[in-house]
């Protein structure tokens, strides 16, 4: 990555990318705050030639990342700093999710709404964003029955690499991600283990999207559900040494830790 990063430095068009890239990298491993930092760049590098459709889109990574592991506050923040440059359909269907996955209801609504209407005949908003978006919305409200049902619509998808994630790089297995979470809050377990065990398989797919790394964690959770001590505290010890350097102000490590020291 080094090597990389500086044979894009003063290159319009790549270096911003690389930095992007860098800051999903980061994000993997928890050091949340030097990724934002990243994306921050990649985003100012976009704004320097005149682009802020894809300075949006630089934008939209820590959005996701910060309401994938509970930062609410940071996550509306880019959120909204990414609807400032922008209002694209990979640009709205990210600043959604993330405001869904950051608890902002109403507003997650409205962004929804308006793909819808602007966008009905498109398969990827159709099949995929609207459906992510609003079964987020549906587990917020604790109706983890209805968010399956919203998201069958994404199923036939669910390997596919949809339009967001190049060159934004972020939406990969988001449907199996937030499937995985609606099996786990209905308590079906055996379900929810199958979803999660679906992104660690596909690896080569998520890349360094952070819940590539999230996956070892919610699978812990769902093994442990199912009584399977032994798989769980493996599950969760892959997560925590994916986090070992993370930030210290991130939660969920300690979260991890307490789970797996009460599991028997």
């Amino acid at each position: 990555m080094t090597h990389e990063h500086a044979l894009a430095l003063g290159k319009p068009n790549w270096e911003d990318e690389i930095a992007a890239r860098e800051g999903f990298v980061l994000a993997y491993s928890g050091q949340l705050h030097e990724a934002n930092m990243r994306s921050r760049h990649a985003a100012d590098l976009a704004m320097q030639t005149s682009q802020p459709g894809r300075a949006a889109l630089w934008r939209i990574g820590p959005a996701l990342w910060e309401g994938f592991v509970g930062n609410e506050a940071a996550a509306r923040e880019a959120a909204a700093a990414a609807l400032a440059l922008s209002i694209d359909r990979d640009v709205e269907y990210g600043a959604g999710l993330a405001l869904a996955l950051a608890g902002d209801s109403s507003h997650a609504q409205r962004l929804a709404a308006d793909l819808d209407q602007r966008f009905p005949q498109d398969s990827s908003a159709q099949s995929v964003y609207l459906p992510v978006i609003r079964a987020v919305l549906a587990l917020k409200e604790q109706k983890p029955s209805e968010a399956l049902e919203l998201l069958r619509a994404a199923a036939p998808y669910d390997l596919g690499t949809p339009l967001c994630s190049a060159p934004a790089y972020f939406g990969i297995l988001y449907p199996v991600y937030v499937r995985g979470l609606a099996y786990l809050a209905a308590h079906q377990a055996d379900e929810a283990t199958a979803e999660f065990q679906k992104i660690l398989d596909h690896r080569s797919v998520v890349v360094s999207d952070p819940i590539g790394a999230l996956a070892h964690l919610q699978l812990g959770r769902a093994l442990a559900m199912k009584g399977e001590s032994a798989r769980a505290r493996t599950s969760y010890q892959e997560f925590l040494t994916l986090w070992k350097t993370a930030d210290p102000d991130v939660a969920l490590p300690e979260q991890a830790r307490k789970e797996l020291a009460a599991l028997r």
